[in-house]
């Protein structure tokens, strides 16, 4: 019953979801291309031959990222196959084609609609399917089983929020999980509460961002900013949500330093021109990332060519010093955080402030920045609760608290250096999930 009340509310959303889509393209053009793909539609069919397609869905640039490390494993252990990235959004899209070129194939998922569905799966035909941490479609799962396609859930998690939320659907849910060929659990929490809502095969390999790692070639980008910043205190605000700004420049303002810089990164793209505004309301001074170390033509630090989203430096010799009174560089560049990471002292982790789970620490840990959290980690409360463990990390309250934070940690090297020391041994310390879970899925190829 559940089911058909699910799949005919399908064809209710639809419209909405297509209208949604071109009242989003007004702030990010994106979302009213490859429409078709959304219901199904692709743009076109694979040859006939026996070469196995491995599909990975990663909804957008988070998971996106954290699928880099996997997808460049199978490129390298299943050089036969084809690899097929799906998002849901042009931001995850884009992200997959920064990181990979052409070397894997892309398109959108389509809804979770039987028709759309299936017309997905005849065009691609995966010998494989594997969705990222929380992606569960329960059309596209029975769809997958109809059709033979083993289906993965892979560098799963689940809150106990969501495990809540899910476990009120009773027989439901544990039909849905129970579809899942396979279960990669990210730690021993999230195995057990999806063993509960009725997943079957389920392993515990870890977090696939663990071996995540920004290329040195980033990492020496933001040397070079640092360089050109000068001595000055830096913190970088990572991954900011809407609402969230406001906060973080209330802390910046309570800090009370007034020679430090805060480098400021939204998460999204299509906010880079609000956040702006927000500051020059506040009566500081901005220096926008793209305007201040404009790219020089080259290859960005994935290797592949220079463009608009993904601004890259030649050398340092090409960046002017920052400005000493500028208060604020806006981050307004995609695929630069492990330089923006490089470039700071501290690092505070954005969508934390407000109820909105929290974002990834670790790849502000393995750059080997002390790493600040608010109390809004649900998302991620292992990962959280391990780094905290580990000396790598501290959580605040509010803004007042995180500028007591910063100030406590400008004002005692010894100890920045040592939560630094704490956070790059914990980021290593967890990698190989990759390896783990390559070693898996090989048996179902």
């Amino acid at each position: 019953m559940l089911r058909a009340i699910y799949r005919a509310a399908w064809w209710l959303i639809a419209p909405l979801a297509v209208l949604r889509l071109y009242i989003r393209s007004r702030r990010e053009r994106g979302y009213r291309e490859h429409i078709g793909e959304r219901f199904g539609y692709s743009a076109g069919r694979l040859p006939e031959d026996d070469t196995p397609l491995i599909w990975v869905h990663a909804v957008s640039v988070g998971e996106t990222r954290a699928a880099q490390p996997l997808v460049d494993a199978l490129l390298a252990a299943r050089p036969d196959a084809r690899i097929l990235l799906t998002h849901m959004t042009p931001g995850g899209r884009a992200t997959g084609e920064q990181l990979f070129g052409d070397r894997v194939l892309r398109c959108y998922l389509p809804y979770d609609m039987p028709h759309a569905v299936r017309r997905f799966l005849r065009a691609w035909r995966p010998s494989l399917g594997l969705v990222m941490e929380t992606e569960v479609w329960p059309t596209l799962i029975d769809e997958c089983k109809h059709a033979d396609v083993p289906l993965v859930l892979t560098n799963a998690r689940m809150s106990a929020r969501s495990a809540k939320r899910a476990a009120k659907f009773g027989a439901g849910a544990r039909e849905v999980f129970g579809g899942f060929t396979r279960v990669l659990a990210q730690s021993p929490s999230d195995a057990e509460r999806l063993s509960a809502l009725g997943a079957r095969n389920v392993a515990v390999l870890g977090n696939l961002k663990f071996d995540m790692a920004s290329p040195p070639a980033l990492i020496a980008r933001g040397r070079d900013w640092r360089r050109a910043i000068g001595t000055r205190p830096v913190w970088v605000a990572a991954s900011t949500r809407e609402g969230e700004e406001e906060l973080v420049l209330q802390a910046f303002e309570a800090l009370k330093m007034p020679d430090a810089l805060l480098i400021l990164v939204p998460r999204h793209p299509q906010r880079f021109d609000e956040v702006a505004a927000l500051v020059e309301r506040k009566g500081l001074k901005l220096a926008r990332r793209s305007k201040w170390a404009p790219a020089a033509p080259g290859k960005n630090a994935q290797g592949g060519s220079s463009q608009a989203s993904a601004v890259s430096v030649a050398a340092s010799a090409a960046l002017n010093a920052l400005p000493h009174d500028v208060n604020i560089l806006l981050g307004d560049s995609m695929g630069e955080m492990g330089a923006y990471y490089a470039a700071a002292d501290l690092a505070f982790i954005g969508g934390s402030l407000l109820p909105l789970g929290g974002q990834n620490l670790i790849e502000a840990c393995a750059v080997g920045v002390p790493v600040l959290i608010g109390p809004h980690v649900f998302n991620f409360t292992q990962a959280t609760a391990d780094a905290k463990a580990a000396g790598a990390c501290e959580q605040v309250q509010d803004p007042a608290d995180l500028a007591r934070a910063l100030r406590e940690l400008f004002e005692d090297k010894s100890r920045r250096v040592a939560m630094g020391a704490a956070a790059a041994a914990f980021a290593a310390r967890h990698r190989g999930a990759t390896a783990r879970t390559v070693d898996v899925l090989s048996a179902l190829i």
